[in-house]
């Protein structure tokens, strides 16, 4: 008897350090709040980072992040949420499902076409999602990169040029052996290398193409 107390303590003490954090919300971005001072990032939902450009080739450029923070910022700023934490990410942020009101923040959010289903953390929102989508709702009404894939592009350019600048190309060595120079081949193809090149068959001057 004294075994199962002791369990159920624990576990208690483990649902007060995942409740919370509750209180009023500064709104960071799309998917970032500050709840009473603690930096939440809401569950599964991705948002446009606040510097993110969107556009097709339908339509022109514009700021989608800033929108989106503006956005939000009109739905949620200084109102209260009570929020749940189910993890901590690599940032240290506490991650958790937020509602105000009664409403889960990230159902509205998603609903409305400002974030998108964060799936790889969890499928919470996935329907929600594809109702903005089909319907057209904010973001879906527009062309739009994934956050996850913006970010990624970021993270290429900001690699240094040594990095960025290696494309998988091998050095080939070219038969000039052969009596028709229009036979010249390299003895060694590398297919992911991106780099093209045509040689001249009266000078050998070798012509490279990079996209």
């Amino acid at each position: 008897m004294l075994r199962i107390a002791f369990f159920t303590t624990l576990i208690a003490v483990g649902g007060m350090v995942q409740a919370g954090p509750n209180g009023p919300i500064h709104v960071v971005d799309g998917d970032t709040f500050k709840v009473a001072g603690t930096t939440v990032r809401l569950h599964a939902i991705d948002a446009p980072e606040t510097d993110q450009m969107c556009g097709d080739a339908n339509s022109p450029a514009w700021a989608c992040g800033a929108w989106v923070q503006t956005e939000t910022r009109a739905l949620f700023e200084g109102r209260t949420a009570k929020c749940a934490a189910t993890d901590t990410d690599r940032y240290g942020r506490t991650v958790a499902k937020c509602t105000v009101d009664g409403r889960d923040v990230g159902e509205v959010l998603v609903g409305n076409g400002l974030a998108f289903a964060y799936r790889q953390y969890g499928m919470d929102y996935d329907l929600t999602e594809k109702t903005a989508a089909v319907n057209g709702r904010g973001l879906h009404a527009t062309g739009v990169m994934s956050p996850a894939a913006f970010r990624s592009a970021q993270r290429a350019q900001a690699r240094p040029a040594d990095q960025k600048n290696d494309t998988g190309a091998k050095t080939v060595t070219v038969n000039r052996g052969t009596p028709a120079r229009k036979t010249w081949l390299p003895n060694a193809l590398n297919p992911a290398c991106k780099i093209k090149g045509n040689i001249s068959l009266n000078s050998g001057e070798r012509i490279y193409h990079v996209p």
